[in-house]
C-alpha cells in the first residue's frame, strides 16, 4: 500500500482566490483595503522568512501589510505599547504577534495585551476559551488548515477514532477541540503519554505537532490510515522535514501530507480567512 498524498497546494490556490475575490468587495464597502500589522522581534531568521511570506500573501490578495518591526533588545513596555496602538487603530483589522519571543519577554503579557477581536491568529485566550466551547472564535491557522485539508480530500470524520499528538495552545489543543466539534472520538496525546504507539494504532485518524523529526513510525500506524503531520524541522543540510517518519509511514497509511507541500500551503491560506472575519465582525452591517 502506497499512501495517497494530501497536497495543499491546490487548496491553497483556491482559498487564495476565494478570499480575493472577498477582500476586493471588503475594500469596496469599507472604503479601503483589509490591513494586517504583524508585530515582530528581530533575531529570528525563521520568524522573518515567514512573515516576509505574509506580506507576499497579503499583496497577492490585495489587502493592505503593515509591519512593526522592534530591535532584539527590545523591552516589554515598547512592545505593549506598540500593541496598544495597532489596538486603537481603526484601520488596522487584524493582528499578528510573531511568535517565539525572545526570552526577556514576557510571551503570555504580549497575547493578553491583543484585543481579542484583532487576534488573527486565535492565540487570545477568550478565542481559545470560546473555541473550547465550540463557539465561533479566531482558530489558529494551522489547525484551521489542517481541517481544510481534511474536508478538501474528503476525509470522514464522524465518529472516527482521532489522535493527536502534541497538546500545544497554537495546535495540538485547537485540532483536538475542531476534530471533536466534527464529531470524531480525540485523545490527545503529548510527552508523558504511555506506549503512544499503542494508543495510535487503535486511531483512524493521526494528526501530529510535537516538532520532533522521525517520531511517528510506520509501526505506530494502523494500515490505511489518515496521517496529518503538521512537524517542520529544518535539518542541517537546509531541508525541511516533518514529524512522521515519511518514508516508511507512507507505505502503510492509507492517506499522508507530505512535508512541504502538505498543511503548510494551506495554513497561510486560511489567514486570510481570519482576515476577512476580523473585517466583518468589526464593521456593522456587513453580511
Amino acid at each position: 500500500m502506497t499512501a495517497t498524498l494530501l497536497e495543499g497546494k491546490g487548496l491553497a490556490q483556491q482559498l487564495r482566490a476565494s478570499a480575493r475575490a472577498e477582500i476586493a468587495t471588503l475594500t469596496e464597502q469599507i472604503g479601503r483595503a483589509p490591513c494586517l500589522a504583524v508585530v515582530q522581534v528581530e533575531g529570528d531568521p525563521a520568524s522573518s522568512r515567514y512573515v516576509r511570506s505574509i506580506g507576499r500573501l497579503c499583496d497577492g490578495a490585495g489587502a493592505a501589510f503593515r509591519l512593526e518591526l522592534l530591535p532584539a533588545d527590545t523591552s516589554l513596555t515598547t512592545l505593549l505599547a506598540t500593541i496598544d496602538i495597532l489596538n486603537a487603530d481603526p484601520g488596522v483589522d487584524g493582528i499578528l504577534l510573531q511568535l517565539p519571543l525572545p526570552p526577556h519577554l514576557d510571551a503570555h503579557a504580549a497575547v493578553m495585551a491583543l484585543d481579542y477581536r484583532k487576534d488573527i491568529d486565535g492565540v487570545h485566550p477568550i478565542n481559545a476559551g470560546l473555541l473550547a466551547q465550540g463557539r465561533p472564535a479566531m482558530v489558529p491557522n494551522t489547525p484551521a488548515g489542517g481541517m481544510a485539508l481534511l474536508q478538501h480530500y474528503g476525509v470522514e470524520l464522524r465518529g472516527r477514532r482521532a489522535a493527536v499528538v502534541g497538546r500545544s495552545a497554537v495546535v495540538g489543543r485547537p485540532m483536538a477541540h475542531l476534530l471533536t466539534m466534527a464529531d470524531a472520538t480525540v485523545t490527545l496525546c503529548h510527552s508523558r503519554t504511555l506506549d503512544l504507539g499503542a494508543v495510535l494504532r487503535e486511531c483512524e485518524i493521526v494528526c501530529v505537532a510535537v516538532g520532533r523529526p522521525g517520531l511517528i513510525t510506520a509501526d505506530m500506524i494502523r494500515p490505511g490510515a489518515v496521517v496529518v503531520d503538521f512537524g517542520t524541522n529544518v535539518r542541517e543540510d537546509g531541508s525541511l522535514v516533518g514529524d512522521v517518519d515519511f518514508a516508511a509511514v507512507v507505505e502503510v497509511a492509507g492517506m499522508l501530507t507530505p512535508v512541504p507541500g502538505g498543511a503548510g500551503p494551506v495554513t497561510n491560506a486560511v489567514l486570510l480567512g481570519n482576515l476577512i472575519a476580523a473585517v466583518r465582525g468589526r464593521v456593522a452591517g456587513l453580511p
